[in-house]
């Protein structure tokens, strides 16, 4: 379970713990020598709090802001031990070391460490000035330097323990993918090894009945199997059920079929895709060519599939294939030519 602390409470609980500073400031504010400089010291510390505390977009506190915030801490000391110059004798006068520590708890709880040190530097080298070492543990600022160091190394863990959790998620997530992606696999594996069982197994039954003794329509068949089986690898998305029966039937009157899926139909919508199946299922089963090549068009073209047909000859079906024409066949002659587009708008449908 992850329990997240409000933002605003931990404002708040800041809020209440700088003004109870400011309490006791204003409880023995008749204890300085004089009066404004100590007041001064007080509205100093209020705005720096205030500033440092209001909320922002930003958790990281702004490089001007803890840059004052050390200065303040400073002058606050200087203003409110210039007014003491003989102590705090047994009042808390002696507020601002306190105040100090809780003004850069805040700065390097919103990540500016090395500004918060250099504030609590100024205060250890002003109150050994004022009083001496023994000052620094009866007037609280080895408790403001304890404090300090504990809210950096808090930050510091936090920031590594969301180091950590964010390179966690990452390896979850793609110990994620790449288990779907697994199964994907599998399940494609499996679909396929399905498909070429229904297609297949009535054959190999018949082969097996007759111990390999096949007439010539059976090898025909066979040969047509063949090419249903490798459909299956090869064609992937550019078949569903209408397509594979209008491939076999051109087959079977002696057309020869080739599908090839480069994976440009990928991204298409289940209803698009139909569509652009059921078109080419069409013109397979119109076309009287020798020859259909039906392959996929890449993503970044309005194209979507392809379909050649083709009479006799070799080049223009090596054409179509990607291959190099050879200069001892014929040319051969296109019978169909077919782009089907990868969407259509509400209009040309109605049309």
């Amino acid at each position: 379970m992850n329990i997240s602390i409000p933002r605003y409470l931990i404002v708040v609980l800041a809020a209440v713990f700088s003004a109870y500073h400011l309490v006791l400031a204003a409880l023995f504010v008749d204890v300085p020598v004089s009066k404004p400089p100590y007041v001064l010291a007080m509205l100093l510390y209020a705005a720096a709090t205030i500033a440092s505390l209001w909320p922002t977009r930003s958790k990281r506190m702004p490089i001007w802001m803890a840059s004052f915030n050390a200065a303040a801490s400073l002058a606050i000391a200087l203003l409110v031990t210039s007014q003491l110059p003989d102590g705090p004798g047994e009042s808390y006068a002696a507020w601002h070391a306190g105040a100090i520590g809780t003004l850069l708890v805040i700065t390097s709880t919103r990540r500016r460490q090395s500004l918060a040190w250099v504030g609590i530097g100024a205060l250890v080298v002003q109150t050994v000035a004022w009083q001496g070492l023994e000052s620094l543990l009866r007037y609280g600022a080895l408790g403001s330097m304890l404090w300090v160091a504990v809210s950096h190394a808090l930050a510091y863990s936090l920031a590594s323990a969301g180091r950590d959790a964010r390179h966690y998620a990452l390896a979850e997530r793609e110990a994620a993918e790449w288990r779907a992606a697994q199964e994907a696999h599998v399940f494609e594996r499996q679909f396929r090894l399905g498909q070429t069982s229904r297609m297949a197994l009535p054959m190999l039954r018949e082969i097996a009945k007759s111990g390999g003794d096949l007439s010539d329509a059976q090898r025909a068949e066979c040969l047509h199997l063949e090419g249903a089986i490798r459909d299956e690898i090869r064609g992937r998305k550019l078949l569903n059920d209408r397509v594979r029966q209008e491939v076999m039937a051109a087959r079977r009157r002696g057309t020869a079929v080739t599908l090839l899926d480069e994976g440009g139909i990928d991204d298409l919508s289940e209803n698009e895709l139909d569509r652009v199946l059921n078109q080419m299922a069409d013109a397979i089963g119109e076309s009287k060519a020798d020859r259909i090549i039906v392959r996929t068009v890449p993503h970044d073209s309005a194209i979507a599939v392809t379909v050649v047909g083709l009479s006799s000859g070799g080049d223009g079906l090596r054409t179509a294939l990607g291959q190099e024409p050879d200069d001892d066949d014929d040319d051969d002659e296109i019978d169909l030519w077919l782009e089907i587009p990868r969407s259509v708008d509400e209009r040309q449908l109605a049309e």
